[in-house]
């Protein structure tokens, strides 16, 4: 498994930045490769994604929530195998760190050489960079949901 780490500090309150964080359906207006995410239940999505002409679908689960703190998943079934977190500090009222951290698995050469060239990397240090500028310019989340999920 291949690791990856990013911060980023967005100028919006904890609240704002977590609550946008759960609308997992607008994660193609600042993802790069994310062509689609369908929030099948509070547990449960559906993603489609294309990056460097590899299209694929898969699902993910939400394993862990906690309202302005975390949201965990992992990939359930199909060949995309990862696991992540991502976290929310508040640096003061008005600004929140975002800390995402991610377990990937690399299938096929291209994947693990652009692994082993930090594509990864640089693709979700793009990904918070987006999600800074979406959130920033909006000043306000576009919903939220702030349920519990418990680990299993």
């Amino acid at each position: 498994m291949s690791k990856v780490k990013e911060s980023i500090d967005v100028d919006v309150p904890l609240h704002t930045a977590y609550n946008q964080w759960t609308q997992f359906e607008e994660f193609p207006k600042f993802m790069e490769g994310v062509e689609e995410v369908r929030q099948i239940d509070d547990r449960h999505t559906r993603w489609r994604t294309s990056i460097a002409g590899a299209e694929r679908e898969f699902d993910a689960e939400i394993v862990d929530q906690l309202a302005d703190e975390r949201v965990s998943w992992r990939t359930v079934g199909g060949e995309v195998q990862q696991m992540g977190t991502v976290t929310f500090h508040p640096i003061d009222a008005d600004r929140t760190r975002v800390s995402l951290a991610m377990d990937f698995q690399p299938h096929g050469m291209a994947e693990k050489v652009g692994d082993m060239l930090g594509i990864l990397d640089r693709r979700v240090k793009g990904d918070l960079k987006r999600f800074k500028g979406f959130i920033e310019e909006r000043g306000q989340e576009s919903g939220g949901w702030r349920g519990r999920i418990h680990p299993a």
